[in-house]
């Protein structure tokens, strides 16, 4: 057995996968809380992921989790850790989607000359989602924590810390801190001095691990704790979206992945670095030794979620209005920021309904098109990967939200584009459990990883949805629509360009 765990803002699931037969033997999660409030706090407790695990790992037998021989973990990504010298974690983990850090992102793009010189010599912006405002944010408004602190880790990096005592980060999940130089793969000193230039930020980096490497064994007492073999190897692991694209066979160019969960990602494996300036793409680095460009989204299943409790709707009945509603929702139109936008960049942005009158004002109407809209925002990004020459023929769906009739048709609907969808919905989860597995011995197999993956991951064709010709039509025009009501709306929640000092 091969153990991928994965630390999501919902939950915590650990897979398992059987080597010996190429399939899922199971997988089980654990929920998990959040803390929040109307100022754009989101954050959870580290010790939340590990009591989670626990839970997780405790639905598989004894004589499963007594076969582990390898393990990797995937996590959400940019969530700051902030580590001091003993590991104790010194404050609540700020997340991907917390927004009170807009200020710091600020002070921080004047203080290193401007977004102009981000895009050169960074490759992406400084944005609130990203762990260096997190950093600055705590030196101001917890200076007697920022003072002890030793390392910086992200969730997943926490997690390999607690299972092998090591303080390591790979270039993947590193390149979505915002302190990364993604072009040349190191952390960019310039960037530390503009976070704080009174100590030796680059001090608490920890160092970069190289793809596919062990950076150590479980230890004794975790391995008594979750039940597991000591000493098993541990993987690099990487961020959610990174072991995504290992769990969806993203690994060479030409195939695009989408995945559908409370945030939305599209994503592309690249050779070379591929640098949108007009920041709807960013830079990241792949887990597998290329690079990955990505578009985010802050609300996609999260939205079709909040309208169906709002409506008092069971799963069952929200999936029968949706399909008795038609395409274009009748003309009602959501922009659904409801925790604010990363694409487009408006971390202060709210969420609104557009296109209402006596006619459409309907429960239905606006259930579908939170779900509509949520998908028109990822759509943005395959405009951007066209023009910068990426040809793409397909998509391949994961997440929760693959796991839908509506979610995958309107995907295809929408984008134009036929829609393939795997066994198994888990791709964080079962890219880590592959990524063990291409440490323990695939990569000296002969085979190369997209044809070793290729190998291992089944398709399930029968939830594969081809493009309806006339529904695509339809959603052309809305899609244009959306386009249209997203540059009229955004000046309201839009900061002033940042200018340097």
């Amino acid at each position: 057995m091969f153990l991928g765990i994965d630390i999501g803002t919902q939950s915590v699931k650990a897979l398992m996968y059987d080597a010996e037969q190429s399939r899922v033997a199971g997988v089980h999660s654990a929920p998990l809380e959040m803390l929040s409030d109307t100022t754009g706090k989101r954050e959870q407790l580290a010790e939340w992921w590990l009591d989670a695990l626990g839970e997780a790992l405790q639905q598989f037998s004894a004589a499963d989790r007594a076969q582990v021989r390898a393990v990797a973990v995937s996590g959400q990504q940019h969530g700051f850790v902030p580590l001091g010298v003993d590991g104790e974690v010194l404050a609540p983990v700020k997340l991907w989607c917390d927004t009170t850090t807009t200020q710091e992102c600020a002070d921080i793009t004047a203080r290193f000359g401007g977004t102009e010189r981000c895009f050169r010599e960074l490759g992406n912006p400084i944005l609130p989602g990203y762990t260096a405002p997190k950093i600055r944010w705590l030196k101001t408004h917890k200076p007697a924590a920022y003072e002890k602190l030793d390392t910086v880790l992200l969730p997943h990096d926490y997690l390999n810390f607690i299972l092998t005592g090591e303080r390591v980060m790979e270039f993947g999940d590193a390149s979505g801190t915002g302190l990364l130089d993604v072009r040349n793969r190191r952390w960019h000193e310039g960037i530390l001095a503009a976070v704080d230039d009174g100590r030796d930020l680059g001090s608490t980096l920890p160092r970069l691990a190289e793809p596919h490497s062990t950076i150590g064994q479980l230890q004794p007492e975790v391995a008594t704790r979750y039940g597991l073999p000591s000493g098993v190897p541990v993987a690099t692991g990487g961020g959610d979206n990174m072991m995504a694209a290992i769990g969806t066979g993203n690994v060479a160019p030409g195939r695009m992945t989408v995945s559908l969960g409370t945030s939305g990602t599209l994503f592309a494996y690249s050779d070379t670095p591929i640098v949108d300036e007009s920041g709807c793409i960013a830079a990241f680095c792949s887990s597998t030794g290329g690079w990955l460009p990505l578009l985010c989204t802050m609300n996609c299943t999260s939205t079709t979620e909040l309208s169906r409790l709002m409506l008092g709707l069971s799963l069952e009945d929200a999936e029968a209005a949706i399909a008795a509603t038609p395409p274009g929702s009748n003309g009602v139109m959501t922009l659904p920021f409801f925790s604010g936008e990363r694409s487009p960049n408006l971390p202060d942005g709210k969420a609104c309904i557009l296109g209402l009158d006596t006619t459409n004002y309907d429960p239905n109407n606006l259930l579908r098109s939170a779900m509509e809209s949520a998908i028109y925002g990822l759509r943005t990004g395959l405009d951007v990967f066209r023009a910068q020459g990426c040809h793409v023929e397909r998509l391949r769906l994961t997440g929760g939200g693959a796991g839908s009739t509506s979610w995958r048709q309107m995907v295809a609907d929408i984008f134009s584009l036929p829609v393939t969808v795997q066994a198994t919905d888990e791709g964080a989860a079962l890219g880590a459990a592959l990524q063990a597995l291409w440490m323990h011995g695939g990569k000296d197999s002969g085979a190369d990883m997209q044809d070793f993956l290729d190998s291992h991951l089944a398709l399930d064709d029968s939830r594969a949805c081809a493009v309806d010709s006339e529904r695509s039509e339809v959603y052309a025009q809305y899609y244009a629509e959306y386009l249209r009501h997203v540059e009229v709306v955004s000046p309201l929640y839009r900061q002033q360009a940042v200018k340097p000092h």
